[in-house]
């Protein structure tokens, strides 16, 4: 059998190759007879050789922040005849000439898959989205280079008589300007990217640059068939355009018609997987039939697969094996087909000029995208970082480069040239921009974070975030508890947050008012948005004072905060509100609903641009409890938390139905004693007098927001405040126990640091990030079963350990006018007045930092 250029041997050698049919499987290695000269068992030890190779140079690798494929395509290099290749030996027994037909037959097919899976999840809605600007930076970002490399191409020297082929100059173009989607999806994961404004331009970019690439590849293929006439070419064209039509308008419905055929909540039938798996290599067939390759075939088949949970399982079932064991083999045959020895001697001057073409054309796509990212008002140190992220190369240029060696456009010299290059220019990008960028967040400038420095009168702005359906009742319960009205106005931003699963890249959806139920819910996802977004369109036409914007996040789970954070700050909201991780089972316990909703909570807190709540639901939004009224007790210890926890108390204090009661937790005496250390350590004698300071200072500031809030509702009647003295976290719990369970709502801070209030608590703590109390109040082996609402108050950046600190001269000024603008007036009855420290002349002092 005649083997040319599939097999790594320069093109048009004439060795041929045969081999016996019976030569497959070893039957018995004791008689002698050599493992190596049979085709499977060959197979395999270039699997596993491979498959070790490219996992150790990853690993390797690793520490230098290098994306898999580079370490996949170094080790087909490795392995090739550039190094252990050069050992006649080592080439006979692992990489015999009549086993490159079975490796490389094998590595088509993994390829036909993986690019099938790249088409499953690209999501072409973020092509109709994405702004302007991504689709600038794309189109100029191809054009430029490809220009560029196809001007610089006419210079190559070529044999005497003939001149640079149109196909040469097109595949040259597209290698040159193409930007690798998968891996830069990679590396802007790994270098958390991905959420940023920066990561979502580069992905959008990047999606369409492949899409016109793969447009032009068709074309260059079609000009690139041999004796290609121009009706031919025609031909070519059109069949591959009916194609994709015929996969747009027959194919796409009867996806959806399976879709229809399962289901909500159900996993696909196997027998409609193993049909649309087949459908794969059926549409690589015709599509390399017609002449275009079927590597086409099977992107555009992906393409069509709708985006929820089908596409999500044919990943799932898919990638491990297709980018673990399939995909490494076709980067080890680029690999084996590079010869680094050709660079030197008589065709040098060939690969200068190829080496020249590629830096102009990267130099040309760093510096258009600078310049457009300029002409935006991005920092300059984002264009330049945005620039060397649309040079990274990879899998889409590996596959150029072997179709065109396959086509005979691109000689065994510039192949080699080109791989090269490639993992030249992928390997620096990632280090590159760890260097010259270094993204910090930048805080939108606006003072409003928290729910204390929100004036009463003024729109309170509010994040809150849902997983499922059961998540919204105690929502809105708790939005209609908050009093919006025309007069205090809350404007909700309603997150539907939705793992990411079937896409390239994270997703942020606004849905506008109506739009739910306009079709068929095609899976459990979509079916829960309709949900969603038709219980809050009701709530919003029958509450008044309050607006509500149904949005859906899709990212990762380990990414997800960053979607709550972002969107926080974008819209300069006062309070995060978050489902807790647990809910209420049947028989008053609490289970876990997701492991992965607590995580995203801690990291919420951590990183949140402004005051948080955890939502503990146990029947807030139950339909058997009373709408219009509503029973909340606030359980203050002290410290910022808490005083947050107040503010949001005072804005449902003016709910009519509403009936509040305050219980202030003092220490005992004996348990506010501190002493400092006697001993030599003048560095911790230090630190615990700063302590102590502190803990005095916030214990001023508690007193005089309690008493300017006493002040200003001392004639609610429906207010009730009384004090608790406890000496440990023992009489703390005691205390909290007794209180009456008829409460509708536990409103608790956080909390900050270690309490005499709370000394032993902590320490058999479930959920850390509730604080010592709100972790008592949601616990299972609490009696009453009431609900619980978490806060914690935002700190600025300006602020250090003293947490309870303001941020800015402003937010003092703000509490002072708060204060000159209530009317004091005496006391209800039942209460104590509050000592007047707060008003002497030294009451500004307890406020400096």
């Amino acid at each position: 059998m005649a083997v040319s250029n599939q097999t790594g041997l320069p093109l048009g050698d004439p060795t041929v190759i045969c081999y016996s049919p019976t030569k497959l499987l070893t039957n018995l290695s004791w008689t002698g007879d050599k493992v190596y000269k049979y085709d499977v068992p060959v197979f395999i030890m270039q699997i596993i050789l491979i498959v070790s190779v490219t996992r150790l140079l990853f690993f390797i690798l690793k520490p230098l922040r290098q994306p898999r494929v580079v370490s996949e395509i170094l080790g087909g290099i490795l392995l090739g005849p550039s190094v252990l290749g050069r050992s006649k030996k080592f080439a006979v027994i692992f990489f015999p000439q009549r086993g490159i037909m079975v490796l490389e037959t094998m590595a088509n097919i993994g390829l036909l898959f993986f690019l099938f899976i790249v088409g499953v999840q690209m999501d072409l809605a973020v092509i109709k989205s994405t702004g302007k600007k991504a689709m600038i930076i794309a189109i100029l970002g191809m054009v430029a280079p490809f220009t560029i490399g196809t001007s610089v191409a006419l210079l190559v020297p070529q044999p005497e008589g003939t001149k640079v082929s149109t196909s040469f100059l097109l595949f040259l173009g597209i290698a040159v300007s193409v930007t690798a989607f998968p891996v830069l999806a990679r590396i802007l994961a790994e270098l958390k990217l991905l959420n940023t404004e920066l990561g979502k331009i580069a992905m959008s970019s990047a999606l369409i640059n492949d899409m016109c690439a793969w447009v032009v590849l068709a074309i260059a293929i079609a000009l690139s068939e041999k004796d290609a006439a121009t009706l031919a070419t025609s031909g070519v064209i059109l069949s591959s355009v009916a194609f994709v039509l015929v996969c747009i308008y027959v194919v796409r419905p009867m996806i959806y018609w399976v879709i229809r055929q399962t289901p909500e909540g159900e996993s696909v039938h196997e027998f409609y997987i193993c049909l649309i798996l087949t459908g794969v290599m059926v549409c690589g067939f015709i599509t390399d039939g017609i002449g275009t390759h079927c590597i086409f075939g099977a992107f555009v088949y992906g393409l069509v697969i709708p985006n929820g949970p089908l596409g999500a399982t044919l990943i799932e079932k898919l990638e491990d094996f297709v980018s673990g064991m399939l995909l490494p083999l076709f980067f080890a045959i680029s690999g084996l087909r590079t010869d680094i020895r050709l660079l030197v001697g008589q065709e040098s001057d060939q690969w200068g000029y190829l080496l020249l073409i590629v830096v102009l054309a990267c130099a040309a796509k760093v510096g258009v995208t600078l310049l457009v990212a300029v002409y935006y008002q991005m920092p300059y140190q984002e264009g330049l970082a945005l620039g060397l992220l649309m040079n990274t190369k990879g899998l889409i240029e590996i596959i150029i480069l072997n179709v065109g060696q396959e086509q005979e456009v691109l000689d065994s010299t510039s192949f080699s040239v080109m791989v090269l290059v490639a993992v030249a220019t992928t390997s620096i990008v990632t280090p590159t921009i760890m260097t010259i960028y270094k993204p910090a967040r930048r805080l939108l400038p606006y003072k409003r974070r928290t729910i204390q420095r929100s004036k009463q009168e003024s729109e309170l702005r509010i994040v809150a975030c849902v997983h499922t359906p059961r998540n919204v009742p105690p929502l809105l319960s708790l939005l209609e508890a908050s009093n919006p009205t025309k007069r205090f106005p809350i404007h909700a931003y309603v997150l539907h947050l939705v793992e990411l699963s079937g896409r390239a890249s994270d997703m942020l959806i606004a849905h506008n008012t109506g739009m739910a139920g306009g079709g068929p819910a095609l899976n459990q996802t979509q079916a829960q948005s309709n949900h969603i977004i038709n219980a809050l369109e009701n709530y919003e036409q029958h509450a008044g004072g309050v607006s509500v914007l149904p949005l859906t996040a899709i990212s990762p789970y380990i990414s997800m905060h960053e979607d709550v954070c972002q969107l926080a700050e974008d819209k300069r909201v006062a309070f995060i509100i978050l489902p807790f991780h647990k809910q209420q089972t049947v028989d008053g316990g609490m289970e876990v609903t997701h492991p992965a909703y607590r995580t995203i909570n801690q990291n919420v807190l951590a990183n949140a641009p402004c005051s948080v709540g955890i939502l503990v639901d146990r029947g807030l939004g139950s339909s058997t409890r009373a709408a219009a009224s509503y029973q909340i007790a606030v359980l203050f210890f002290g410290g910022p938390d808490d005083r947050e926890a107040l503010s949001y108390a005072s804005r449902m204090v003016e709910h009519p139905g509403t009936c509040l009661t305050i219980i202030r937790f003092f220490p005992g005496e004996e348990s506010r004693e501190s002493k400092v250390p006697h001993n030599d350590d003048s560095n911790e004698a230090q630190r615990v007098l700063t302590v102590i300071t502190d803990n005095e200072k916030d214990k001023q500031r508690d007193d005089e927001f309690i008493h300017t809030f006493r002040l200003k509702t001392a004639n609610n009647k429906a207010i009730a405040y009384r004090e608790e003295l406890v000496y440990n976290g023992e009489e703390t719990v005691a205390a909290i126990h007794s209180i009456d369970s008829a409460h509708d709502l536990y409103i608790v801070g956080k909390g900050q640091g270690t309490s005499p209030l709370t000394a032993g608590i902590t320490d058999w703590s479930e959920c850390p990030e509730l604080g010592a109390i709100g972790d008592l109040l949601s616990s299972s082996d609490f009696a009453a079963t009431v609900s619980v609402l978490v806060v914690q108050q935002y700190v600025g950046s300006e602020i250090q350990e003293g947490h309870g600190t303001p941020d800015s001269q402003a937010q003092q000024n703000d509490f002072y006018n708060n204060i000159h603008n209530m009317s004091p007036s005496p006391p209800t009855n039942g209460t104590q007045p509050m000592p007047q420290r707060g008003v002497s002349s030294g009451y500004g002092n307890s406020w400096s930092t």
